[in-house]
C-alpha cells in the first residue's frame, strides 16, 4: 500500500466511522478506512455494508467503484493520509468509570506508521482531558503534528443526512490546528463552531446527558401516571401542543445504546462522582425493565404466561443491539414468565423467533422497541406498549 489519501479513518468500518469515510469520499475527498475487524472490512471492500445506515449504500458503491474509498486492516495506512480521524469506541468499565486509555491505544497500534506534519483529529467522545493526554502521547514519540478534537453528533441511521447538515464542533490547541481542522470539515458542511478542547469534550458529554435526562424525566413522569392510572401519553400530547417551551418533552421507553449512559456516568466521574441529576437519572431509565414487569404482575399471572417481546435494538428502526434494554427485560422475564419469546425485523440473531410464530405462541406483548413495524399489529393478544407506539395508550 503506497497510494496517497487525503483522509485515513481509524476504526473506519464501524457506525461512526463508516458513514464518515463515505460521505468524505462522496464529496470527492480519498479515503482509506483502517479497521482490525477482518470481516468487516472485506464486507466494505466488496460493497456490502456491515450494519444498517439510511443512504449509505449508494454512495459507499459510488466510492468504491471511482476509487476514492478502500478498507485495510494494515496499520501502515495511518501513515498515508494528510488528516487520520480516530474514531474507536470509548468505553466504562464494569464500575461506570471511563476508559481513558481507549483512544491511546488505537493510536500506539499504529503509532510508528504516524509522520511529521499530519493532522490527528479525534472522534470518539472522550473523557475531558483526553485531547491533552494523546497530545502528550504524541510528542513524547517524537512527533511534530497538529491534534483536534472534532466529536461526532449524528444519530444512527441518520448520518448520511446530519453529517451534511449539522454543525461541525471544532477544536484545537494553535491556529493553525484549527484552521486545517476546519478545511477538513467544510468539505461537508459549512457551518462550523470553534471552541478550546477542553470545552468541546465537555460540549459532547452535556449533549448525551441532556438527551439522557431528557428521557429520564419523561420515563419518571410516565411511572408517576401509570401509578395513578392515568395515560402519559394524553397528559403529554396536552403538554406539548403548540407549546413551544416543552416541545421537547419525549414519550417514555427504554433509554439506551453505547452513548447515553457512558457518557453520563462519564461526566459524573469528571465532577468527582458528584452528579445527583446523572445517577439518578441512570436509577430511573436502567430501572424501567424492572418496573414494567413489576407492573405486568399486578395484572397477569405471568408464570402461567408466554410473553413475547416485540424489539430487541437499542431504538427504532435500528438493527443495534448495543446495550439495549430490551435484554434486561427479557432476563426479567425469563425468571418471571412460563416462556419469554423475542424477535426482530432488524436484528440478526439466532436467539430470535419470526414475528409471526411470536404473535401464534404469545400470551402477551410487550412492544420493546418502537419499531414502525409495530404500529399495526394484527393480533388479539393484550400489547404492552409504552412507547405510544400503536396510539392505544401507555398506561401498563
Amino acid at each position: 500500500m503506497t497510494d496517497t489519501v487525503d483522509v485515513c479513518v481509524v476504526g473506519g468500518c464501524g457506525r461512526v466511522g463508516l458513514p464518515l469515510g463515505i460521505a468524505l469520499a462522496a464529496r470527492g475527498q480519498s479515503v482509506v478506512l483502517y479497521d482490525i475487524d477482518a470481516a468487516a472490512v472485506e464486507r466494505v471492500n466488496s460493497g456490502v455494508m456491515p450494519f444498517a445506515e439510511e443512504g449509505a449504500q449508494e454512495p459507499l458503491t459510488e466510492a468504491l467503484a471511482a476509487g476514492r474509498l478502500r478498507a485495510t486492516t494494515d496499520p501502515a495506512a495511518v501513515g498515508l493520509a494528510d488528516a487520520l480521524v480516530v474514531v474507536v469506541g470509548t468505553p466504562v468499565d464494569s464500575h461506570l468509570n471511563p476508559d481513558l486509555g481507549a483512544v491511546p491505544r488505537a493510536i500506539e497500534r499504529c503509532v510508528e506508521h504516524l509522520r511529521d506534519g499530519q493532522l490527528i483529529v479525534l472522534r470518539s467522545t472522550v473523557y475531558p482531558g483526553v485531547t491533552a493526554l494523546t497530545e502528550k502521547l504524541l510528542s513524547a514519540k517524537g512527533l511534530v503534528v497538529d491534534v483536534a478534537f472534532c466529536p461526532e453528533r449524528i444519530a444512527e441511521g441518520r448520518a448520511m443526512t446530519e453529517l451534511f447538515t449539522l454543525p461541525q464542533i471544532i477544536a484545537a490547541r494553535t491556529p493553525q490546528a484549527l484552521d486545517r481542522a476546519e478545511a477538513l470539515f467544510r468539505n461537508l458542511t459549512g457551518k462550523i463552531v470553534r471552541l478550546e478542547p477542553e470545552e468541546a469534550e465537555l460540549a459532547k458529554l452535556f449533549t448525551n446527558t441532556w438527551r439522557y435526562l431528557k428521557f429520564a424525566a419523561a420515563n419518571q413522569f410516565w411511572m408517576m401516571a401509570n401509578d395513578f392510572g392515568l395515560d402519559f401519553a394524553r397528559i403529554q400530547q396536552a403538554v406539548v401542543h403548540d407549546y413551544p417551551r416543552a416541545d421537547d418533552l419525549p414519550m417514555p421507553g427504554f433509554a439506551a445504546g453505547p452513548c447515553l449512559l457512558k457518557d453520563t456516568m462519564q461526566l459524573a466521574a469528571f465532577n468527582r462522582n458528584n452528579f445527583v441529576l446523572g445517577h439518578s437519572a441512570m436509577l430511573i431509565n436502567e430501572g424501567l425493565p424492572l418496573y414494567l414487569v413489576s407492573r405486568l404482575e399486578d395484572r397477569f399471572d405471568l408464570a402461567e404466561l408466554s410473553v413475547g417481546i416485540l424489539g430487541m435494538a437499542f431504538k427504532g428502526g435500528s438493527d443495534d443491539t448495543r446495550d439495549s434494554l430490551a435484554y434486561k427485560l427479557k432476563k426479567i422475564l425469563t425468571l418471571k414468565a412460563r416462556e419469554t419469546l423475542c424477535t426482530d425485523p432488524y436484528v440478526t440473531d439466532d436467539r430470535l423467533v419470526p414475528l409471526d410464530d411470536v404473535l401464534k405462541r404469545a400470551d402477551l406483548l410487550v412492544i420493546a422497541a418502537p419499531h414502525p413495524d409495530y404500529a399495526v399489529l394484527d393480533t388479539d393478544k393484550p400489547v404492552v406498549d409504552m412507547w405510544g407506539l400503536t396510539g392505544q395508550g401507555v398506561r401498563v
